[in-house]
């Protein structure tokens, strides 16, 4: 107990805040925190384990010794055992050895709170300290415009493990992907890239959705510093950065959360709640307040310290439903009898006011695969409180939609004209996501029908439908260049492909779809409101051809959207359309010959006054096999 000295960085008022489960900030007080006190330097630790008879420092320091560096219990019932070990500091190894009240067990675990943690398989926690100088001042000034609802969204999602290695199969460091990777996703004109979870993972398979280190950037790519540094270049780019995060479920490892001080500290202690069937994980206790206090400090400290403009909340659906994957019996019904899990409902809405409350300028984004309504309506009303939500039907639909054969899409246009009964119940990103290219599923080339031509041209359509879809888009590294094997993590993107001309041509293609959203108001003004969008005729299911428009706030910069899901050419195709005058502008063909086209002329005649689909003026033209075409 002498090598350990009795100090505190809790006030009574952190505590009765931590108590209630209002305590955001908990990364300030809980961890490791390098200090000085008395002239003397040395680490603060502090760590909750109300379960605890004796909780000690253990690591290189002491010889991996419990004993020596012995923890103090706060008077306050608060179950926080808290001391300062002189001439300990940053880079120093450690984890907490707990000698628990309960039947006499003994855990050792990783710090909860730690900055850095050891590379895996090797599991110690690591005190940290490294200053780093912020150089975003300009993007954080301006975000709260950049990254509004009513601005371009064209996410690129990562993996950063296995979008690009080194000629000798190794990770990339955060620095060097600092420099790769957002000379590329400024390249293709990406107004956001979203990372797959960078917090600390023990298991690569997990692709890091299974977390031990929620305070942590994952030692695989380098030190905190160098993903700050990540973000940072990616702010100076004008390019936001979206984390995954995941709130809902965390692995049994030994160090991790699990039966932290010997017993269910973190997890709800009823396997009903407390376990996760389909991914043999453990799920969080959202109705102990000191738990709500931890997730919710964990979101607030990307947003914090590493300056994140947006999370991406993994799993929502198994968060909300009390049967989530579930059979009868293995359920219990809340208290008014149905699946509803009311203490998690509860956790999300605080987690969600508290976000948009304490950051200007952020979003909170939603994976939620079901029915339920108002994930990114307002709490105040009755919402969860999302920003966005990802429109998991639209995904599913649309991609069952184009592996059919064009001769029978005839019969399936509904599946793609559903989604706008109800594309605007929700704010909806529409999602390409890594979960689309995996597990026998094909990439999605691969998924497209026909010969090599036909595939390519079907996934140019794809792109350019979701682009002008109401929404904001999401496409996951490699889609955007027409990747052919599906996703491994264990390698890297097979950017040789774009030695081909058809790989090169859809990402050109994806390249002036994102140029084209950013630049058009009518594709993002009104993204998320009925008024930003109009069928001019969905109902031409013998041709397979779409045509509708998308509106802005000006009626002077409404775009007029057709689609041909043919390899069919549409000759003298008429159009109505709701216009008195004007020229009419071709924007974008991913017919064209740079894309990896036919170069079919479009041939677009002027307006003229012959009525047609319910419109006074019309236009002919040629629709080009399998294309999509934007004019003005």
């Amino acid at each position: 107990m002498s090598n350990v000295t009795v100090h505190s960085l809790f006030t009574d008022f952190d505590i009765n805040l931590f108590k209630s489960g209002k305590h955001y900030r908990l990364y300030e007080k809980l961890g490791s925190h390098p200090m000085e006190v008395d002239g003397v330097k040395g680490t603060y630790f502090a760590v909750w384990a109300p379960t605890a008879r004796s909780v000690s420092v253990i690591g290189e320091f002491n010889f991996w010794q419990a004993n020596e560096h012995e923890l103090f219990v706060r008077w306050d019932a608060s179950g926080i055992w808290e001391g300062f070990i002189p001439n300990v500091g940053h880079g120093d190894l450690y984890k907490y050895k707990i000698f628990s009240n309960n039947h006499g067990a003994v855990t050792e675990k990783a710090d909860p709170f730690a900055r850095f943690c050891e590379h895996p398989p090797n599991t110690a926690s690591v005190i940290w300290d490294a200053a780093y100088t912020w150089k975003d001042k300009k993007w954080m000034g301006y975000r709260a415009d950049k990254n509004g609802l009513d601005k371009p969204y064209s996410v690129y999602e990562v993996h950063l493990g296995s979008w690009k290695k080194k000629q000798d199969n190794t990770f990339m460091t955060y620095e060097e992907l600092a420099d790769d990777l957002v000379a590329y996703v400024k390249e293709m004109g990406f107004t956001h890239v979203e990372f797959m979870p960078i917090m600390e993972y023990p298991y690569d398979p997990s692709w890091g959705y299974q977390l031990t280190g929620y305070f942590a950037p994952t030692s695989r790519f380098g030190k905190p510093e160098g993903f700050k540094l990540l973000v940072d270049k990616l702010h100076q780019n004008d390019i936001g950065v979206i984390l995954d995060w995941v709130p809902s479920h965390f692995p049994e490892d030994a160090h991790g959360l699990g039966f932290f001080d010997g017993s269910h500290l973190y997890e709800h202690p009823d396997r009903r709640k407390g376990y996760h069937p389909d991914w043999k994980s453990l799920i969080f206790n959202y109705g102990r307040n000191e738990v709500r206090a931890f997730l919710i400090s964990n979101a607030m400290f990307w947003l914090d310290q590493f300056h994140a403009d947006a999370l991406r909340v993994d799993a929502v659906a198994s968060m909300i439903y009390l049967d989530y994957s579930r059979e009868d019996g293995e359920w219990e019904p809340n208290m008014y009898g149905n699946n509803e899990n009311l203490e998690s409902l509860s956790f999300i809405r605080e987690l969600n006011q508290a976000v948009y409350e304490n950051f200007d300028g952020v979003q909170t984004i939603a994976e939620e695969s079901t029915a339920f309504s108002g994930v990114s309506r307002p709490v105040e009303y009755g919402g969860l409180g999302f920003g966005m939500k990802w429109m998991m039907g639209w995904m599913h639909d649309t991609l069952e939609y184009f592996k059919k054969e064009p001769i029978y899409r005839k019969y399936h246009q509904n599946d793609l004209t559903f989604s706008m009964t109800y594309a605007f119940t929700e704010n909806f990103m529409l999602p390409f996501s890594h979960d689309e290219v995996v597990y026998g599923k094909k990439s999605l080339v691969y998924r497209m029908p026909g010969d090599e031509w036909q595939k390519f041209a079907n996934l140019r359509v794809l792109f350019g439908y979701m682009f002008t879809h109401p929404g904001t888009n999401l496409i996951f590294m490699g889609g955007e260049f027409g990747q052919t094997a599906e996703w491994n993590f264990e390698t890297s993107l097979d950017w040789h492909l774009l030695d081909h001309d058809v790989h090169k041509g859809v990402k050109e293609l994806v390249k002036d779809l994102n140029g084209l959203y950013k630049s058009t108001p009518a594709l993002y003004e009104k993204q998320f409101s009925p008024e930003g969008f109009q069928w001019i005729d969905y109902g031409d299911h013998e041709n397979s051809v779409l045509t509708y428009i998308r509106k802005g706030h000006d009626a002077k910069n409404d775009i007029y959207v057709v689609l041909n899901l043919t390899p069919a050419p549409r000759e003298n195709y008429r159009i109505g359309l709701p216009k008195k005058s004007g020229q009419v502008k071709e924007l974008l063909n991913s017919d064209a010959k740079k894309y990896g086209g036919s170069g079919m002329a479009t041939n677009i005649s002027k307006l003229s006054t012959k009525a047609w689909h319910g419109h006074k003026k019309s236009i002919q033209m040629t629709i080009p096999p399998l294309s999509i075409v934007v004019f003005k």
